[in-house]
């Protein structure tokens, strides 16, 4: 009788076990879809003379990958006036509009319009509201006259 008791008790023992494994788990997979993201440049002028343009090589590159992720671009001149377009032959942004960025390897151009230094920020968005921004500051280059 000793012997069934405690047979009896390791038998509810591992029953509850099991049932609180069992009750913690989630049969929902945990799918990621927002990941983060990292936007890289190469460098740039300190200087750049009214009516000249600059380039502005960038990279995305992204921690993990979801298929329907979506990046915009924006920007904002907060100090003197130029365009910024992406591609060469792009149209001149409009301060913060967004726009679709078709590439991850992708080619900005800033014109400068200004004799004065100039200011802006550039931000990348996914469709997740994650976003990275990027600053550029350019002194005014003087004409030089030999």
């Amino acid at each position: 009788m000793k012997h069934k008791i405690i047979n009896d008790l390791w038998v509810v023992g591992v029953l509850l076990i099991a049932v609180f494994c069992l009750s913690a788990c989630d049969n929902k997979l945990d799918i990621q879809q927002s990941y983060e993201f990292d936007v890289h440049t190469m460098p740039v002028p300190k200087e750049i003379a009214v009516g000249k343009t600059v380039e502005i090589r960038c990279t995305l590159t992204e921690k993990g990958r979801f298929a329907d992720n979506r990046y915009t671009i924006r920007y904002f001149q907060y100090e003197g006036s130029g365009e910024l377009r992406l591609g060469k032959n792009g149209e001149a942004f409009l301060p913060n509009d967004r726009y679709p960025l078709p590439e991850k390897v992708f080619r900005l151009y800033y014109t400068s319009r200004s004799v004065e230094s100039q200011a802006f920020e550039v931000v990348v968005e996914d469709s997740f509201g994650n976003e990275r921004k990027l600053e550029f500051e350019f002194n005014a280059k003087k004409d030089e006259k030999r």
